[in-house]
């Protein structure tokens, strides 16, 4: 490999150079003086420069596709991807800022994590080759480590970051196991080079244990069925904007880096992968909806739900077609809108209670309309969309990958989904109906409206927004979806059903 390469050829990371930077410079602003206001003002400039530049790329005229370095593929796809993993850091940090205005000790360092763990959620979207997909897993995974248990004084908190430390450790072992078996059969680490030679061994039974490795190890990730045991646990220990960081940005990278190795690969023509994932779908759609209505927590009934959620998703992938692969990008970014809403009203519900609990009982939203009228309406919003009711995003989302599934015949798992949802509408309309009761008595203190509870207030108002006109005009979704190319040889094979 030649590694003198000149500045223009790597070009077309400039999006993650750009957070890379803003990294740097918010770890030299938290050195030379620490202002938390600042470094926060400075990872959002950053983000938002990485956004616009992103939009440039992906809406301009004169973007082409290219290769850097043999490891990393920009393409429309990685794009999009990007954009929809920096959208979801943004809205973090803004949360971030009003969670730990409060905090007693240091906070700008929550910040140089977050932008790390971006750094590496973008080039993950963008990874052809399993060295670069293995680096940039790590570096977005251990800056999580520390933003889950980032308020220690929290037993939760730091139970969460380690949980999750020793786990994701334990996947990541497998996704190395599993690549160093497909590369003893096939000689080759790149996703586009080894597909010949993964298919002319494909009857290796160590070949077809490496595939099942990387998938287990990527199912970790997603939390699916039954690799899921820590989201719960997880999610319901970390600080309100981490668990947020933890179900959108990173989850995004790993979905996309996901469909690319399934596409580039070739592995998603092999049956006996298809009947894994359909396997994990199944299972993650029944113990994601199922384990969620006995739940009085709600981050746990959104850690549940996010599990489901991901299950209805790779059915989308399992019934792949040209049209599906839009479809499924479609899925995320719903996912992602709807997700921020959720955990952002749960965060500005915490701000207050930094060092102590968060608002994550149900019984603290009870009442929750006649006290935050404003932030009830988003989270009804949300509920909604999560439950897939007509003229939400989230009923946009279901309804393109159940057509998916019937479009390729797939007629059990199109049950599937909507055997999920009706048991997902309960659970999800028992938090509405919470929230519209009569308050108690003594209700809960809520949050002075300080600027940080504004600024997070403003952009949760904006997502519910988004999610309620995506799901009244979905069309300029639908078709950036399906505009955005996954450059591969089975992906054009696709194009052509």
């Amino acid at each position: 490999m030649n590694f003198t390469m000149s500045f223009s050829e790597l070009m077309p990371l400039a999006p993650v150079m750009i957070v890379g930077l803003t990294a740097i410079v918010a770890m030299l602003l938290t050195a030379i003086k620490r202002n938390h206001n600042l470094v926060a003002t400075a990872s959002v400039l950053g983000l938002n420069l990485a956004a616009i530049y992103l939009l440039f790329m992906l809406f301009g005229t004169s973007f082409v596709p290219s290769n850097v370095m043999g490891m990393f593929m920009v393409d429309p796809f990685t794009l999009l991807y990007q954009l929809i993993a920096v959208v979801a850091a943004l809205a973090c940090c803004t949360l971030s800022h009003a969670y730990i205005e409060g905090y007693k000790d240091n906070r700008e360092e929550l910040y140089l994590l977050m932008l790390l763990s971006v750094t590496g959620a973008m080039l993950m979207v963008a990874s052809s080759h399993y060295a670069s997909f293995f680096i940039s897993l790590e570096l977005m995974s251990i800056p999580v480590y520390g933003m889950l248990a980032y308020t220690h004084q929290r037993k939760k908190s730091l139970e969460a970051g380690v949980k999750y430390l020793v786990l994701s450790a334990t996947a990541s072992a497998m996704l190395l196991m599993g690549m160093a078996y497909i590369y003893a059969y096939t000689g080759s680490l790149s996703f586009y080079d080894s597909v010949q030679a993964l298919m002319e061994n494909i009857t290796q039974p160590m070949v077809i244990v490496g595939l099942g490795l990387i998938i287990f190890a990527v199912a970790f990730k997603l939390s699916l069925a039954p690799f899921h045991k820590w989201t719960p646990d997880v999610y319901a220990g970390a600080p309100a904007p981490m668990a947020t960081f933890l179900a959108t940005a990173a989850k995004v990278a790993t979905i996309g880096v996901f469909v690319r190795y399934l596409l580039t690969s070739g592995a998603i023509l092999v049956d006996s992968i298809i009947t894994i994932l359909t396997i994990l779908a199944v299972f993650s759609i029944l113990v994601g909806n199922l384990l969620a209505v006995k739940q009085v927590n709600l981050k746990r009934i959104l850690a549940y739900s996010s599990i489901a959620h991901f299950g209805y998703l790779i059915i989308g992938l399992i019934s792949m077609t040209y049209a599906s692969l839009g479809n499924v990008t479609v899925y995320v970014i719903t996912y992602v809108l709807t997700t921020i809403g959720a955990f952002g009203a749960v965060a500005l519900m915490s701000s207050p209670y930094n060092n102590t609990d968060e608002a994550e009982s149900l019984a603290d939203y009870r009442g929750l309309f006649w006290r935050r009228p404003v932030l009830t309406a988003v989270l009804t919003v949300m509920m909604l969309s999560l439950a897939g009711i007509p003229l939400t995003a989230g009923f946009i989302g279901k309804f393109l990958v159940i057509m998916a599934a019937v479009t390729t015949q797939h007629w059990f798992l199109a049950a599937m989904i909507i055997v999920g949802s009706g048991i997902g509408l309960y659970y999800y309309l028992r938090v509405m109906v919470v929230m519209y009761m009569t308050p108690p008595e003594t209700p809960r203190i809520d949050a002075d409206k300080e600027w940080g509870q504004k600024m997070g207030g403003v952009m949760v108002l904006v997502v519910a927004a988004a999610v309620l006109v995506i799901g009244v005009y979905p069309d300029p979704i639908i078709k950036l979806a399906l505009e955005t190319e996954i450059l591969s040889p089975l992906h054009f094979m696709l194009s052509q059903q």
